[in-house]
């Protein structure tokens, strides 16, 4: 069927600067049902042969004169956003105006970059608006990897009546689309009714009633905490007094975001690493809202980025820039030379976040040396995300030997994570692991645990 349409397009090559001409589906499979008809006509009747080319001559008839009977376009367009997010749907707008009445159908394929449009091809169906003359529509793309999305081309098709012959244009394009990285867990309304309920609000004053720093002391009333009596000063007082705390702010909190060969691999369709910087960037904008300082660290082969600590909700926007910087690498990651290098930027204790994956423990090993030695001098949470795959396969029914050995190899693998995991939490690292639906509201929950112990300064 292809090959039929594209040896149309080559006989109507010469017509096409005029025409502009193009065969459609409807007819190639008209062709097709004329083939056994020819196949008949050449087997009961020879001499009959010309009828074939006959009935050739008038299907590339009907498909000019269908053409013909299209219509111009006056003008067509497409209207891309200019900024998008990774795995959010993007609407990307069609329309067009022809200079008469049309009835066949209408579509516009796009050119553009595969991380915007699947394949690096999309296709916009434009049906008829309700305003006279107009015809529009659109389609919602699903941006797979943080950059910049070129759209280069596109190609406006619409039908004849008769649905044999259409007429097609095209036109370069220039357009960009920057995709960033996913924020829609920083605007969902739970998580701002969380920051604006809590006590780490907008409002900058001295937070008593948390933390181990002493702050002040007074009365003890009823309603309050036991193990906040003060007895000492009590005895001295003969009346009960409590102690009142200050909450632990200007922490130092450092995402680091490992860019290697396994955080590039897809997990639900997008990549680990995307995942991970929309759950640091909550988590991040918390810790912005609570008074600590936030910093991004990138690496791979080796270090990609360092961003200045950041102190003011306000400047978020700079964490977003930064992150959206952070790029694919499928190389092994240089555990050793970027937590050096890391360790060595950083001039006071602090919570060192790192995201990253293994798939053995061999190929772990540097990775679990390297954190012992910076969980020396800082405090680190070590973040990855389980794998749905796998779990699938282990929980999957053992019907037959290929299914039980795919559990058994599966559950191997699990285990040996598990190992990893251990040696990690033997050396006094923390570790979270979850699958990535999770994984940004447990972080924001162990990130504000470790801030109300007071374990970071």
């Amino acid at each position: 069927m292809n090959r039929f349409l594209r040896l149309l397009g080559l006989l109507l090559l010469p017509l096409r600067p005029l025409l502009i001409v193009v065969p459609t589906e409807r007819a190639a499979w008209v062709a097709a049902a004329l083939a056994p008809v020819a196949v008949v006509i050449a087997a009961t009747a020879p001499g009959a042969w010309v009828i074939a080319p006959i009935a050739g001559a008038v299907l590339v008839a009907l498909v000019l004169l269908d053409a013909m009977l299209a219509g111009k376009v006056v003008r067509w367009g497409i209207e891309a956003p200019t900024d998008a997010e990774v795995g959010q749907p993007t609407r990307l707008y069609a329309h067009a105006v022809f200079a008469r009445h049309i009835t066949g159908d209408v579509q516009i394929a796009v050119a553009a970059d595969p991380r915007l449009a699947e394949h690096g091809r999309a296709v916009i169906p434009v049906p008829r608006s309700p305003e006279v003359g107009l015809w529009e529509g659109e389609v919602n793309l699903s941006p797979s990897r943080r950059g910049s999305a070129q759209i280069t081309a596109a190609w406006l098709k619409w039908h004849g009546p008769l649905g044999l012959g259409a007429r097609q244009v095209s036109q370069a394009l220039d357009q960009t689309v920057r995709i960033w990285p996913d924020l829609a867990p920083v605007r969902s309304p739970d998580l701002q009714t969380f920051l604006r309920n809590a006590q780490i609000g907008l409002i900058a004053r001295r937070i008593r009633g948390e933390g181990t720093q002493f702050e002040a002391l007074s009365e003890y009333e009823a309603g309050m905490d036991r193990r906040r009596i003060d007895w000492k000063a009590s005895a001295r007082h003969t009346r009960l007094f409590a102690r009142e705390n200050e909450s632990e702010r200007n922490n130092q909190i450092v995402f680091a975001f490992d860019c290697g060969q396994a955080m590039c691999e897809p997990v639900d369709g997008l990549p680990r690493i995307d995942r991970a910087v929309s759950a640091a960037l909550t988590c991040g904008y918390v810790a912005l809202k609570g008074g600590d300082k936030v910093a991004l660290f990138g690496f791979a082969r080796r270090p990609q980025l360092m961003t200045p600590f950041i102190g003011d909700a306000r400047a978020f926007h700079r964490l977003q820039s930064a992150a959206a910087g952070l790029d694919y690498e499928p190389v092994e990651p240089n555990f050793t030379l970027a937590l050096a290098t890391l360790t060595a930027k950083l001039q006071r204790r602090s919570l060192v976040v790192i995201f990253s994956d293994f798939t053995d423990p061999t190929a772990a090993e540097l990775m679990v040396e390297s954190l012992g030695r910076l969980v020396n001098k800082h405090l680190v949470l070590f973040v990855t995300m389980t794998d749905s795959v796998v779990e699938e396969l282990i929980a999957a029914p053992p019907d037959d030997i290929a299914t039980l050995a795919r559990a058994v190899t599966a559950d191997s693998l699990v285990q040996q994570r598990k190992l990893v995991l251990t040696r990690l939490r033997r050396l006094g690292i923390d570790v979270l692991e979850a699958p990535w639906q999770t994984i940004g509201p447990r972080l924001i929950d162990r990130y504000l645990a470790i801030r109300a112990s007071e374990a970071i300064g």
